[in-house]
């Protein structure tokens, strides 16, 4: 019988399937018992989605809240009413001829903190339903604009009416609001024709591998050489190595305070902690309570 895997597998998204079938796809693959995603992709779109396997399905909400970046294609003078391409076209304009200087001004416009209205066709809730599934019913509800933080946007190739760029932003950023956003600061209006992530959560497309290649490293019993072990992927989280006394605490359940985990970072305590043995197996994520010496378990791998 082959060992169960445990760990994060980076792969790259093809086109024209939902990140859940991709999962389902994965899944079966490789046998695998449980398996959850950090960061849904839309079917059309393409690029890294971070799938935690087995044990690591714990970890899922702990990636979700990362950077991201993505390549994308923005088509101006069509505006859409799901603000990409597979949308019913509301308004066309042929006034798309802009200088480069034009472009490259507006753009800049939408660095660092921008108000961003989410989509009516989104996978946010109202009343406990799915915006998309309300929208579909001619039920649009329209989310109140929130904050998102944009950490740069690069054109990298004009051809107009498309224009290519990168971005790097905040997690519950939509490109596709942005690009619509983009078209209306133009006047033109615009909608998004391409996307493909190329960073998640740390991850990035060069770590990423296709159906193929997992399938015949898994076939050759050597994917476990490419998944990323449970405490690295937890790259930003401050790290404890346990002695044998505190694993013994924790895989028993018992209390945990300041003077079992003595940190000499400053601000350690203030956020979650990962906890390894000497091998660098995570063997817990622990936080402070507030207002406590106490910490509080958020999650434990007891193997």
């Amino acid at each position: 019988m082959q060992h169960q895997l445990n760990g994060i597998l980076v792969l790259d998204k093809p086109a024209n399937m939902t990140s859940a079938k991709v999962v389902a796809h994965v899944k079966k693959l490789l046998g695998a018992g449980k398996i959850g995603h950090a960061g849904t992709l839309d079917p059309f779109a393409t690029g890294v989605l971070v799938c935690c396997l087995n044990d690591a399905t714990k970890l899922c909400r702990f990636l979700l809240h990362d950077r991201k970046k993505y390549v994308a294609v923005v088509h101006l003078g069509i505006e859409t009413d799901t603000q990409d391409f597979t949308g019913n076209i509301i308004s066309t304009s042929d006034k798309t001829a802009f200088t480069n200087n034009k472009l490259f001004l507006t753009f800049k416009q939408f660095e660092g903190n921008i108000k961003q209205r989410p989509p009516v066709y989104s996978a946010l809730k109202h009343k406990g339903v799915p915006l998309y599934k309300l929208a579909r019913r001619g039920k649009p509800v329209q989310k109140e604009a929130r904050s998102v933080f944009v950490s740069y946007i690069k054109i990298l190739e004009i051809s107009l009416p498309l224009i290519r760029f990168e971005v790097s932003c905040s997690a519950g950023t939509y490109i596709r609001m942005l690009c619509a956003d983009i078209g209306a600061a133009l006047g033109c209006g615009g909608c998004l024709k391409e996307l493909r992530r190329i960073e998640s959560s740390g991850f990035t497309i060069s770590q990423a591998l296709t159906f193929p290649a997992i399938e015949a490293l898994h076939l050759s019993n050597k994917l476990s050489d490419r998944l990323i072990n449970m405490s690295d992927a937890l790259q930003y989280m401050p790290r404890y190595v346990a002695d044998n006394l505190l694993t013994d605490k924790l895989k028993h359940g018992r209390i945990i305070t300041r003077q079992d985990i003595i940190v000499q970072q400053t601000g350690i305590n203030e956020d979650f902690i990962k906890v390894v043995d000497v091998y660098d197996n995570l063997i817990a994520i622990l936080n402070l309570e507030k207002n406590s010496d106490r910490y509080h378990y958020c999650c434990v791998f007891t193997k």
